[in-house]
């Protein structure tokens, strides 16, 4: 066995023991209050899991993305949901790969530890969604300080953080050559920010995932909290999303495996007509494709994550995890469901729990027919279709 096969079981091991503490009662008892699973964060910061991308420079665990994958699938694997937490792991890449070294001995340190959460990305917009060149949330520079106006939605985890990581226009979209120019990043403290300048709305949604509205309204930022360069933040963010979609992917993996051990136990043991339903081949054929589905899903995010952590270029592949594995886990999901038949929906299983976190990852951190869309111009080298 190798070191690395070995860190990987040991991980797993680590993982499972801290869930183990978290019990299905404890997720179900915060599903039906809507609430933020505080101690088990807490437990995973405790323990160093979210410190996994952090360089040990930085006190933090110094691994790949392939060993943070491992931690979040396992984590929903046992029957957790990691999206409570796991921008954590991955958001302070851009200041890590971006970052002055300022920046990072100032902050890596803090949020590898957990004395700062940086568990907020502010990029998406009401009214432009997915077309992220086009936002229109504004930071304009005035001295020593820039001055950002404007709103995002969707933004998850932000009653939760001290920081988020903003992408706003610099430049105004019609003085500049190509869209993605005149963007930057900035590294926002919400723990200061004035109720008149900054404020935060929740919306409700079908699964325990919060997320809100936030309002910026001559937010002042200092400019050393600016990303990198000026005007090229787009950039900045794209290694980031890469690393969040590869992440993702590895949570519908483990939320597919929780499904499919929930649906073949019960199949074994149900007992209609004489006989197990499993031995049904309309029980057990799509329990048997969701599996099929599950593992193929799992080798592209395995490769995904070998080559980010090989520094090599990993756009399509990171995109096709997350697609793969999306569509994986809902239909897992869906055959968990349907094997437990009226069962699938009662709150005790935990099934129609899992139904629903699973149904996130056709829609967001980006949609399905996006991640098509990208494959079809980029890959395939399609006419562009929007």
């Amino acid at each position: 066995m190798s070191a690395r096969t070995e860190l990987h079981d040991e991980l797993r091991r680590e993982v499972a023991a801290l869930c183990r503490r978290f019990p299905a009662e404890y997720w179900r008892a915060l599903d039906r209050e809507r609430a933020y699973p505080e101690a088990f964060v807490a437990a995973m910061t405790a323990a160093g899991f979210l410190s996994a991308l952090v360089p040990e420079q930085y006190g933090g665990l110094g691994l790949g993305v392939t060993e943070a994958s491992i931690i979040l699938e396992q984590v929903n694997r046992s029957g957790g949901n990691s999206g409570a937490c796991h921008a954590q792991m991955y958001t302070m890449g851009t200041v890590l790969r971006h970052g002055s070294e300022e920046q990072k001995q100032r902050y890596l340190p803090q949020i590898a530890s957990g004395a700062l959460r940086l568990q907020a990305f502010g990029v998406t917009e009401p009214n432009t969604g997915s077309d992220t060149t086009r936002l229109r949330t504004t930071a304009v520079r005035k001295g020593d300080r820039y001055i950002v106006t404007g709103q995002k939605i969707f933004i998850s985890r932000v009653q939760h953080s001290d920081l988020m990581l903003l992408l706003a226009r610099t430049t105004p979209l019609e003085q500049v050559q190509r869209r993605s120019d005149g963007l930057s990043v900035f590294l926002v403290d919400l723990r200061d920010a004035p109720a008149g300048a900054f404020s935060v709305s929740p919306i409700e949604t079908m699964m325990n995932h919060e997320t809100n509205a936030v309002f910026f309204d001559g937010l002042e930022v200092p400019a050393e909290n600016l990303i990198g360069e000026e005007n090229r933040g787009f950039r900045y963010i794209l290694d980031g999303m890469n690393v969040e979609r590869i992440l993702i992917a590895a949570e519908c993996i483990g939320d597919g495996d929780w499904c499919i051990e929930k649906a073949t136990s019960y199949a074994k043991e149900r007992v209609i007509f004489d006989r197990p339903i499993g031995q049904n081949q309309g029980i057990a054929f799509p329990i048997a494709r969701a599996y099929a589905n599950l593992r193929a899903a799992d080798l592209m995010r395995y490769r995904a994550a070998e080559l980010f952590d090989a520094g090599q270029p990993c756009g399509a592949e990171a995109n096709m995890a997350k697609l793969l594995a999306a569509d994986a886990s809902w239909e897992a999901a869906n055959v968990a469901v349907q094997t437990h038949g009226g069962y699938g929906f009662a709150v005790e299983y935990d099934i129609e729990r899992k139904l629903r976190e699973t149904r996130l990852y056709q829609v967001a951190p980006i949609s399905t027919n996006l991640i098509l869309s990208y494959l079809a111009e980029h890959v395939l080298g399609l006419p562009r279709s929007y």
